[in-house]
């Protein structure tokens, strides 16, 4: 019995009993569907995370001051100003794995522009910070050091910013006040979206490293800087800038064995690249839930084909007895049980993908339905009508033919 002949018996017989097959299919599509849609939501959240640790920069180890006593009681790192502009001059001299440094201030404050008005993050900073990012403008220019060395009062928007204060209007080159002091709009900044944090990083405003010092912050000294950005030459060398950085401060800062650094250097690399693995095990969580139901629609297409296997025991004996060899029951009722999956599949295919378009509009949440999803999805179907099928198909080939034919 060749290919084609066992299709088309395997067809009718399953169009014989439509509503039954259907119901076999259930399992199959119900499965397949899920296990599309829920791969879909886990590669649309991977591929936000992906974007968001591209939109951080790459190579960036982040030094913050270190921590303040008030009254017995630890205010965490950050809260004292132990870093200096200085410490980034030493950094970018001493430190030979250190692409770039910036050193930072922030604060926060309304910004005002005619009778518009938005609270955002005030950052100050220098020019390398934007190489550092990898942080374009999308209009006007970005900011140069003699604009740091000037004090100059000019500043760049973020794209949220711009958006609240200016519309669709071009900000460039209008005055806006920050904490009651003008300054010149130089530029808007690329869109950068959210941050691994779910901070919006368009919502801020950046100004040149001095002005903010002046004007923006409250300082110790005006030399005091809020925290230092560090750009690695490779990801290679990124712990070994690690540690030349801690060296290096270590010196500067008088820190001797045993005491308590006054500063704390955090791997932004190593901190989103374990967000990403995250996000990658919950989507491989998802999956191996929705397979379960996978498998158990294969049980149910077994105990199908079990029952159609005794309601047809005479015809498989006619079968044996006008010619047909054992391989030819096996391959017929194996060819029904793969059918049974790969068309539940198909289904289940075209629902997963369509749930998945669903979620995206209505929940607002990220998908992306690949072509190896769909694919894995597919042969997984036709693999779980090929294992489950095979008992009852190879229970169908050992019938004697004899026995068949006197069964009532």
């Amino acid at each position: 019995m060749d290919l084609l002949q066992t299709l088309k018996i395997a067809l009718r017989a399953l169009r014989t009993n439509k509503m039954r097959s259907f119901l076999t299919m259930l399992g199959i599509i119900i499965g397949i569907a899920a296990v599309i849609a829920m791969m879909a939501v886990g590669a649309g959240a991977s591929h936000v995370i992906a974007q968001q640790i591209a939109s951080i920069g790459s190579n960036i180890i982040l030094v913050i001051p270190g921590s303040t006593t008030s009254g017995g009681l630890r205010a965490g790192f950050g809260s004292s100003q132990t870093l200096t502009s200085d410490d980034v001059k030493a950094l970018l001299t001493e430190c030979p794995s250190v692409e770039t440094a910036a050193a930072t201030v922030r604060s926060s404050g309304p910004v005002v522009y005619g009778n518009m008005n938005w609270s955002t993050i005030l950052m100050g900073t220098t020019p390398e910070l934007f190489d550092i990012r990898e942080w374009g403008v999308t209009s006007g220019r970005g900011m140069g050091q003699q604009d740091v060395d000037g004090a100059a009062k000019v500043c760049l928007l973020g794209e949220t910013v711009a958006e609240n204060l200016f519309g669709s209007d071009d900000p460039v080159g209008k005055i806006v006040r920050i904490k009651k002091v003008p300054f010149t709009v130089i530029g808007v900044l690329d869109h950068k979206g959210q941050s691994p944090q779910g901070q919006d990083q368009d919502d801020v405003v950046f100004v040149p490293l001095r002005t903010a010092q002046r004007n923006l912050v409250r300082s110790q000294t005006l030399n005091s800087v809020g925290a230092l950005m560090v750009k690695a030459r490779s990801e290679e060398l990124l712990g070994k800038a690690e540690q030349e950085i801690q060296s290096l401060l270590n010196q500067r800062h008088r820190i001797t064995n045993g005491k308590e650094p006054d500063y704390s250097t955090r791997n932004l690399s190593e901190i989103l690249a374990v967000a990403e693995q995250s996000s990658k095990a919950m989507s491989l969580l998802l999956g191996a839930v929705a397979s379960i139901s996978l498998i158990v629609g294969g049980i149910g297409i077994m105990n199908i084909m079990l029952v159609s296997v005794t309601e047809r025991t005479r015809e498989i004996g006619i079968r044996m007895a006008i010619g047909a060899r054992r391989n030819d029951i096996l391959m017929q009722f194996m060819t029904e049980a793969v059918l049974l999956t790969m068309i539940g599949g198909v289904i289940g295919i075209c629902l997963g993908a369509g749930g998945a378009l669903v979620v995206s509009k209505m929940l607002e949440w990220p998908t992306l339905i690949s072509v190896e999803s769909v694919t894995v999805a597919f042969i997984f179907s036709a693999a779980v009508g090929i294992f489950f099928g095979f008992y009852p198909a190879r229970k169908a080939a050992r019938l004697n033919p004899i026995d068949a034919l006197r069964y009532e």
